[in-house]
């Protein structure tokens, strides 16, 4: 029908993104771009090019260029043969190699830091916990995922092991995608912030057992969102499961 837009058809691109985080430009095109794609700005399907994101961040196009290589790395882009750049869909292969990789990696990284944390670094996660209550009781999801990535962040510090979150960021690239999807009605915040009490708790006591297994429980949620998610959206989803 005339002038009715199909659901795969991209949309209108945002005028501005805000660079996000700090350091090189590169990089904060980059967070940006991820950060635009994770909630939902730049849906799967949304058709990109350098000019365009040129023209978004206000920069050059060498930044953007740089951007578009990792975030194809991450799965989160895909170019296509004489058809440009496009935003890719979620795949529920990536999410679940995903979730099982940081699963591993975390759950080692909270074992040593229940071993080694000291009272700073405990102060630390606890005003993180304050502050996702926060973000919980403002309605504040993208906040509160934010607050979420800075929470396990600060774990890895504990242990002085930041190559386990380079890899880690990485690999969970789709999840964030999901997670976002499933605030508040299918993970409510207040659920998965319990869960990060938790994981503080066994730090607290010094017990590795306890803080692995909250933290197994916790990225294991991922799980049990996914495929009420991927029936409710499934257009925003690849056949690859």
């Amino acid at each position: 029908m005339a002038g009715r837009r199909r659901a795969d058809e991209p949309r209108t691109l945002p005028g501005h993104i805000p660079l996000g985080g700090e350091g090189p430009i590169g990089r904060q095109v980059y967070e940006g771009l991820r950060q635009a794609i994770i909630t939902g700005l730049l849906p799967p399907g949304t058709a990109l090019s350098e000019k365009d994101g040129s023209e978004m961040f206000g920069v050059s196009r060498q930044p953007v260029r740089e951007a578009f290589i990792k975030l194809g790395e991450a799965g989160l882009l895909q170019v296509l043969p004489q058809r440009g750049t496009r935003v890719r869909k979620i795949s529920r292969r990536q999410v679940e190699q995903g979730r099982f990789i940081r699963e591993a990696v975390e759950a080692a990284v909270v074992r040593l830091a229940a071993e080694s944390i000291d009272d700073r670094a405990l102060q630390r996660l606890d005003r993180s916990l304050q502050a996702q209550h926060d973000a919980a009781r403002r309605h504040d999801h993208a906040g509160f995922l934010a607050l979420d990535e800075g929470f396990h962040r600060l774990i890895i510090e504990a242990i002085d092991c930041l190559p386990a979150w380079s890899t880690i960021e990485n690999m969970k690239a789709q999840m964030d995608r999901v997670r976002y999807l499933s605030l508040p009605d299918v993970s409510p915040l207040e659920m998965l912030i319990a869960q990060h009490e938790e994981i503080v708790a066994g730090l607290r006591a010094h017990d590795p057992d306890a803080a692995e297994a909250a933290m197994r429980r916790h990225l294991r949620e991922i799980l049990s969102s996914l495929g009420p998610i991927a029936q409710r959206r499934p257009e925003l989803f690849e056949l690859d499961a």
